[in-house]
């Protein structure tokens, strides 16, 4: 599946539970609820992926966790912020370059409606 239309599926699957749970709930709430629709649409979720650290090319097993990972090909990074500051889309990127995934999707679920709480991030690198 191309990224375009991977990242249609998750979009749909955000909106759906955008739309089924309350304001005001935490991150982790929403991340189980996307984690739960994407498996519905047969696509393969990894949540909270760990993701080593490489420094001075050495790999150190305290790194970071990606919120999900989809198909092995899109990370999805889960907010609800009032709004999105530079950092939440560095964050990202920075994710997709240590990693070396092409796509990203940066969700925020503490908006009214959540067209205007989605961002795509390519890695170009």
């Amino acid at each position: 599946m191309i990224g375009n239309e991977l990242s249609n599926i998750i979009i749909g699957c955000a909106i759906d539970v955008h739309k089924q749970l309350v304001p005001g709930l935490p991150e982790s709430a929403h991340q189980e609820c996307l984690l739960f629709e994407n498996k519905i649409k047969n696509l393969s979720v990894q949540k909270g992926k760990p993701m080593p650290i490489v420094y001075k090319d050495v790999k150190l097993n305290h790194g970071y966790r990606i919120n999900l990972l989809v198909d092995n090909k899109v990370v999805i990074e889960i907010k609800t912020v009032e709004m999105f500051i530079e950092v939440h889309s560095a964050q990202v990127l920075t994710y997709l370059k240590l990693s070396n995934y092409k796509l990203g999707l940066l969700l925020n679920f503490y908006v009214p409606e959540l067209k205007n709480g989605i961002k795509r991030i390519i890695n170009s690198a």
